[in-house]
């Protein structure tokens, strides 16, 4: 009986498989990352060993790699968030594609037969890998960061750009019978519209139906759905099925069902995007590479030096910092996968010949494996021109019902319950660390002294209905305080109190609540503490509410007489509980009724007593 032989399909799918398996973690484990490892696992099997070689076949199929990255994307974006950004979307995002294509279409003249074919080049080598870049950002933690927001708005302007880009080509064909369909932009518009109408008003309603029946397969069924129906329709109008898949994102940003969808498309996402990466090494003409390897060469480094130059200058030119600017422009350097739409849409009618094509497939491939080192370089330059860079105090978007300043450890705590109860909340710090650092968990802060009064009302102190201090010393939070008291007196404030004698200090002050960081931090080990010595709930309630009771009273003693003050009011060793828990023996002589000179007797001869109860 003769065996059936395997399908060459299952045996490429098992081959990239492995190459994954093996290259990413270990370009991972070396620091290189694992889009570079994917990308050197296609090299190898397609143009050096020839093991794969639908490398094409298979670029199309992962660019849905992409799609579901876009789709995720558009999930952590609400519309209100995407609508603050409208400026680096449109301004900084025109400005790039613009600046970069005229610049890249000048250095493409020089070389190339004719103007169309400088002009096709041009652009398409101006725009960037949505891919790579998003990948990258998400590795480091930075989507969230400053310059990360800026980078996102660039790319997804550049996906709506190679909508008029690829209405242009054909105006590009000298050919008089070639004339460029304008009714295609308009339909693509319809397409977006028809993307948003039903993203609006009916995916909620039937996610919501298909979730009453509890059916998990029909969730995810319905997540792949809704995926590939905004790609595709936006694909059939000739737009990008990236753009399909954010839009739709955006949408169910809201939606209750957010988190379902992302945790069933995710899986896809991360073994797509892989593909991808795969693929384009796979796609690479080596043949093309090999006789020209040169001139590509020489082309992409300096096409990437010229790209990176304007980025910067535009991203100047919209008042980022140095620091800004530099990671902008390195990470955006290189070119992206939608160039080989446009070369391949100008290839078919004639306004590239094959051979430019390929060329210029080998400059974006080229430049997307250079990416990793364009980003170190650009780490490097900021190491040795500047030290860490303060971020600049831009308050766009800053007005909030609540003001908050200082992120210390107990004011993301309690932002935590503002933000859970869908208040918008407005953060100031002047640490630049802790500002990058809470950006990569996706907060907004704003780098800003709120001992200024400048910078409070650059912050919106004037619009919040109360004002919230965290900030991390005595002295920065009185000198805030005070100021928030003298300048805007109608404010109401809640403050963090560093410890019991700052706690006094806050008392002279129009201070609305205060309260010490630790307190109820100590008070809820001692509930466990109780709990584990078999005390009952409603027992270590009553106890921890006598503490609380005897703590306040003992401050305002304090408060009056010094920080010595009410030491009769401090327990000091086993107290007898008070009824109903336990009748006493003996009638009780109250606290305060106690000689002064039996009180200190008793805490002398308690070893076990701290000597400063500052807490």
């Amino acid at each position: 009986m003769a065996v059936e032989a395997t399908p060459e399909i299952y045996t490429q799918t098992v081959l990239l498989l492995g190459a994954a398996v093996i290259a990413a973690p270990i370009f991972k484990r070396i620091g290189l990352g694992t889009v570079l490892g994917y990308l050197a696992a296609g090299v190898i099997l397609g143009p050096i060993l020839g093991l794969v070689n639908n490398g094409e076949s298979i670029l199309h199929f992962a660019e849905l790699g992409i799609v579901f990255l876009l789709f995720i994307v558009g999930l952590e974006m609400k519309p209100s968030r995407l609508w603050s950004m409208r400026r680096d979307i449109l301004g900084l995002g025109s400005a790039q594609v613009m600046c970069c294509g005229f610049a890249l279409s000048l250095l493409a003249w020089l070389v190339a037969p004719n103007l169309n074919m400088a002009i096709v080049a041009g652009f398409g080598l101006a725009l960037s890998s949505t891919a790579f870049v998003l990948q990258t950002l998400e590795t480091k933690g930075d989507v969230n960061t400053s310059y990360g927001q800026k980078t996102f708005s660039v790319l997804l302007f550049q996906d709506l750009a190679i909508i008029p880009l690829l209405a242009i080509v054909p105006l590009l064909y000298s050919s008089a019978e070639m004339g460029a369909d304008w009714s295609a932009f308009w339909i693509g518009l319809l397409a977006i519209g028809t993307v948003i109408f039903a993203g609006r008003y009916l995916l909620n309603p039937l996610l919501g139906v298909i979730a009453r029946t509890g059916a998990n397969e029909a969730m995810l069924a319905t997540a792949l759905f809704v995926v590939f129906g905004s790609a595709m329709l936006m694909q059939s109008v000739g737009l990008s099925m990236a753009l399909g898949s954010f839009l739709a994102g955006v949408l169910l940003a809201e939606s209750s069902y957010r988190v379902e969808l992302e945790a069933n498309i995710e899986p896809f996402r991360g073994i797509l995007l892989g593909l991808f990466f795969m693929a384009v090494g796979l796609s690479l003409d080596v043949t093309v590479l090999l006789d020209n390897w040169f001139a590509i060469i020489g082309f992409v480094l300096i096409a990437m030096v010229v790209k990176a130059g304007v980025i910067y200058l535009a991203c100047k030119a919209f008042a980022s910092g140095h620091s800004e600017c530099t990671k902008t422009a390195a990470i955006l350097s290189q070119h992206g996968e939608f160039g080989f739409v446009l070369f391949a849409s100008a290839t078919s009618i004639g306004v590239l010949d094959t051979k430019t094509s390929s060329f210029l497939v080998a400059m974006v491939v080229l430049s997307m494996i250079l990416t990793p080192l364009s980003v170190w370089i650009g780490n490097k330059l900021l190491e040795t021109t500047s030290v860490e860079e303060e971020p600049e105090e831009d308050f766009q978007g800053a007005q909030s019902t609540v003001l908050m300043i200082g992120f210390s450890r107990m004011g993301q705590v309690a932002a935590q319950a503002l933000l859970a109860s869908g208040k918008e909340v407005t953060v100031i710090d002047n640490n630049p660390n802790i500002i990058k650092q809470a950006a990569k968990f996706g907060f907004r802060i704003y780098f800003g002294n709120g001992s200024r009064k400048d910078v409070l009302i650059a912050a919106g102190i004037q619009n919040a209905k109360l004002v919230c201090v965290t900030t991390h010393t005595p002295e920065i939070t009185n000198r805030i305080v005070d100021l928030i008291a003298s300048e805007f007196p109608e404010k109401a404030m809640y403050v963090r109190a560093y410890d019991r004698a700052h706690t006094l200090q806050l008392m002279d002050k129009k201070v609305k609540y205060q309260i010490r960081e630790t307190f109820e931090s100590a008070l809820a080990l001692g509930n466990e503490m109780l709990k584990g010595l078999g005390h009952e709930e409603e027992e270590i309630q009553e106890i921890l509410e006598n503490v609380r009771h005897l703590d306040q009273d003992r401050l305002m003693v304090q408060y009056r007489e010094g920080m010595y003050a009410g030491l009769d009011i401090l327990h000091t060793k086993p107290d007898v509980q008070p009824e109903p828990l336990v009748k006493p023996q003996h009638p009780a002589t109250a606290l305060d009724e106690r000689s002064s000179e039996v009180l200190e007797e008793e805490i002398l001869n308690d070893t076990s007593t701290e000597s400063t109860p500052a807490e």
